[in-house]
């Protein structure tokens, strides 16, 4: 039996209802914009999944001038700074006196359920639960993404402009053709083991602590679900863990001067492999990569959602220049604008990698070494700076002055907490 194609058309087709898809989707239509998402996921994995969720001013700023950012103000929790923990003591970075800034601790699937609720409200188009994606003609000027719909229909979506936001693993990058694509990747030789566990807060801010056992993160979700890290050996199994175990390991990275942290049943347990990766270029014919397709960043610098967010800032006002105003400019220099801020997360998440994380093969002289970048950094006003300026977030860049997504950022620039 033949199946029958339904054909469809949409000005942008985006692969990927994470935050880069479902927020460029949000932007283009506050510019009278036209979009279609396609995502393999359905919506109550994509609400449920918890996420890491620590969001640079920036971030929380675009939100709430684009009006999905009530939620966050209400229930998020402003964080004016961090604490890096060492030889048993903690040094705190203090952003707002270093730079008028915060960050707001707010899981990712929450901002996920803002933006789709946000979407569908305004009678946007989001095709969950898809199978069977892919992309065609994509160096025409009508490139088309094919898959099949929850309901069975087989559906080609023919568009002007396609972007591809389904992450690491999707099929978005791979479409770019080996032989125009550089990989720049590295693998660390380390992972995380995180940890959900039903406990009252250890600390009211994160904690980034640097033993001789290695790395550990002490953060938080909500007041009695709390998010823990310890460096370990990738090819661990988490599963071979017990509760006692786990703790005992946390503890002995945090210790001293009386500090402990407040234990409880462990209900989530993983390990998670840390890399860095970019993808060059982010363009291919009508196809753009942004957010996890493009580049993946070691979780230590918290710049993963919020590098999604920058990315389609920019591609925003690129497009709304090509629509609006029939000028592609914009549009072919799209890569190299993202790339800057890209290039400067990936160095601030390796440097702070670096920094805090025991490598197995380092001597005496490194460990000693890391210990003075990290007196360096937290006993000079210039280097508690640096950190609080690349952890609270950079600028966006503003390139199509006229745009809905520069004027949401113009509204909001130099706001303070």
């Amino acid at each position: 039996m033949t199946t029958q194609t339904t054909h469809a058309r949409s000005r942008v087709g985006i692969i990927g209802a994470g935050p880069a898809g479902l927020m460029l989707s949000h932007l283009l239509s506050r510019a009278g914009i036209d979009s279609t998402v396609v995502e393999t996921r359905n919506r109550a994995t994509i609400e449920t999944t918890i996420r890491a969720g620590i969001l640079e001013q920036g971030t929380v700023d675009l939100m709430v001038a684009t009006g999905v950012g009530d939620r966050v103000l209400k229930e998020g929790s402003c964080h004016e700074g961090i604490e890096l923990r060492y030889g048993g003591e903690s040094r705190r970075i203090d952003f707002p006196s270093l730079t008028g800034r915060c960050v707001y601790l707010y899981p990712q699937h929450e901002v996920l359920k803002d933006l789709i609720a946000a979407r569908l409200g305004d009678g946007g188009d989001i095709r969950f639960g898809v199978t069977d994606v892919a992309l065609r003609d994509l160096t025409t000027d009508r490139p088309a993404v094919t898959f099949t719909d929850a309901d069975g229909t087989a559906v080609e979506l023919r568009c002007d402009l396609l972007v591809g936001c389904d992450g690491s693993q999707g099929i978005s990058r791979f479409a770019i053709p080996d032989t125009l694509r550089t990989d720049y990747f590295r693998a660390y030789p380390f992972g995380w083991f995180g940890i959900l566990t039903e406990a009252p807060p250890s600390s009211d801010e994160l904690i980034y602590a640097r033993s001789d056992r290695g790395f550990a993160l002490i953060s938080s979700r909500t007041p009695t679900v709390q998010r823990m890290y310890f460096q370990c050996d990738p090819g661990e199994r988490a599963e071979r863990w017990s509760d006692e175990r786990i703790w005992e390991e946390l503890q002995s990275r945090v210790t001293g001067n009386g500090f402990a942290l407040k234990e409880g049943p462990v209900f989530q347990r993983g390990v998670v492999p840390m890399r860095s990766y970019v993808c060059a270029p982010m363009r291919y014919g009508r196809l753009f990569l942004a957010g996890d397709a493009a580049h993946t960043v070691p979780a230590t610098g918290a710049k993963g959602l919020n590098l999604a967010i920058s990315d389609v800032a920019v591609l925003s006002q690129a497009m709304e220049r090509f629509f609006l105003d029939g000028e592609p400019d914009l549009l072919d220099s799209y890569g190299t604008t993202a790339s800057d801020r890209i290039w400067r997360a990936q160095h601030f998440s390796w440097w702070m990698t670096s920094m805090l994380h025991r490598d197995e093969s380092a001597t005496d002289f490194d460990a000693r070494r890391q210990l003075g970048e990290l007196e360096t950094v937290t006993g000079s006003e210039a280097g508690r700076t640096f950190l609080a300026e690349a952890y609270t977030g950079w600028p966006t860049a503003l390139t199509n002055p006229g745009s809905a997504a520069a004027e949401a950022l113009r509204l909001t620039a130099g706001r303070t907490p």
